[in-house]
């Protein structure tokens, strides 16, 4: 793309008065009236002026490239997607560097072990002959193993604490807590975990649960109130949960840099994602849900996403997961009228049971391209329909089909993770 004038020309109209132009208005003045527009502070506003900004040149590419870093998620997604459609090497070098989302562990097939990687970075686990070596760039581990003769958790954790760099560590895991976790919740971790604030003052990234269906399985993981770890770590970025029975969000929570929030069960109840829809989260760019089975606890329905789709609760969203869901053709129907699919950039469906005539209706929104990445895999989907999703311009996860099963006691079709 070759410069041109920063001057009005022709199709502008001419720059007057300070007043902002409406949202769905002319850009007033050239590169200069959008790079002021970019002042405005009203996102649809600045996101008005960028789309006149290809008229102009490298010029315009420039003004592109630094809308990357507005702090609107929004803006910056308008950015990219105009920048993505151009080949000049500033753009590509501004492309390489700018990462809507950067959690693609979140895409790896849920194969039932332990985590190796949480928060972008290796799981190291905490023991007697392990200390905190790499804070910053290890996540560490503490769980109880039930047939070795170690220290239990808390005596662990205890250690951990004593460690002297333990303020500088940033991602914990948190495994097995009691022999029988069936049997007691995950409060005495959240306590003790809470009552270590004045030594983690640097947590960035919490996973409460990480067990494996040889310990217990996952639908029947006590959890517990959660919303003490908010309050008690401002700096918390990632926020990963594993089990849902019991699991409670208490309102109010406000959290100011909470990025991600992970649930993983194998039935989610309709209350836990109201509380999760009342949570004061603007800086979330990352949900993640797992519905499971009504068979063990999953009760919600598509009403009870109907604010996450349609009152735009949390603005910032790069990434929505609706995971392991027995209701996701009803989901695609919601999404594909919804605001939310104009600014993800990732929709994750996979795990749940999504078949080829809800998978059409994905094909047949316009939006869908917009996104950079749709996960669809281990659903309930042809050769014939993933072939069209092929055609898309985007990345597209299709991975390991499922077969409906006709003479099933339960259904047809079914999520991926329930048990």
């Amino acid at each position: 793309m070759t410069d041109n004038q920063n001057q009005p020309r022709d199709y502008d109209a001419v720059l007057g008065g300070q007043s902002p132009p409406p949202v769905d208005g002319v850009v007033l003045g050239g590169i200069e009236g959008i790079k002021r527009c970019l002042s405005n502070p009203v996102t649809q506003v600045r996101i008005a002026a960028l789309s006149e900004a290809l008229k102009y040149g490298d010029a315009g590419l420039d003004v592109l490239i630094q809308a990357l870093q507005d702090k609107s998620r929004l803006v910056q997604r308008f950015a990219y997607r105009l920048l993505k459609q151009q080949a000049e090497p500033q753009v590509k070098q501004a492309l390489q560097t700018y990462k809507p989302w950067n959690l693609e562990e979140r895409l790896n097939e849920y194969q039932g072990y332990n985590v190796t990687q949480f928060a972008n970075r290796q799981v190291v686990e905490f023991d007697a002959n392990t200390s905190i070596t790499e804070p910053l760039n290890k996540a560490y581990a503490l769980r109880y193993w039930p047939y070795e003769n170690e220290d239990n958790l808390p005596s662990k954790f205890s250690r951990l604490l004593q460690e002297s760099n333990a303020d500088k560590l940033e991602a914990l895991v948190f495994g097995l807590w009691e022999e029988e976790a069936y049997e007691r919740n995950s409060s005495g971790i959240i306590e003790a975990l809470v009552d270590a604030k004045q030594y983690l003052t640097n947590l960035k990234a919490v996973f409460i649960g990480d067990i494996i269906s040889d310990e217990c399985e996952i639908s029947w993981i006590q959890q517990s109130d959660i919303s003490p770890i908010l309050q008690a770590y401002p700096k918390l970025e990632i926020l990963q949960i594993r089990g849902g029975d019991g699991l409670q969000f208490s309102p109010p929570i406000r959290h100011d840099r909470l990025k991600a929030l992970i649930v993983e069960t194998g039935g989610l109840s309709r209350d836990t994602v109201a509380q999760i829809c009342q949570m004061n989260l603007r800086a979330l760019e990352h949900l993640e849900l797992w519905f499971g089975s009504e068979d063990y606890g999953g009760n919600c329905w598509i009403e009870d996403i109907h604010p996450i789709l349609f009152e735009e609760k949390f603005p910032n969203l790069t990434y929505l997961g609706l995971r392991n869901s027995q209701f996701t053709d009803e989901i695609v129907s919601l999404i594909v009228n919804s605001p939310v699919i104009d600014y993800i950039s990732v929709l994750d469906l996979s795990m749940g049971t999504l078949s080829d005539a809800g998978a059409e209706e994905l094909l047949n929104c316009s939006a869908i391209n917009n996104l950079d990445i749709l996960n669809i895999s281990e659903n309930f989907l042809s050769q014939a329909i993933i072939e069209k999703f092929s055609e898309l311009d985007v990345r597209v996860l299709a991975n390991n089909q499922n077969k409906e099963e006709y003479d099933s006691y339960i259904h047809s079709r079914y999520c991926s993770v329930s048990e």
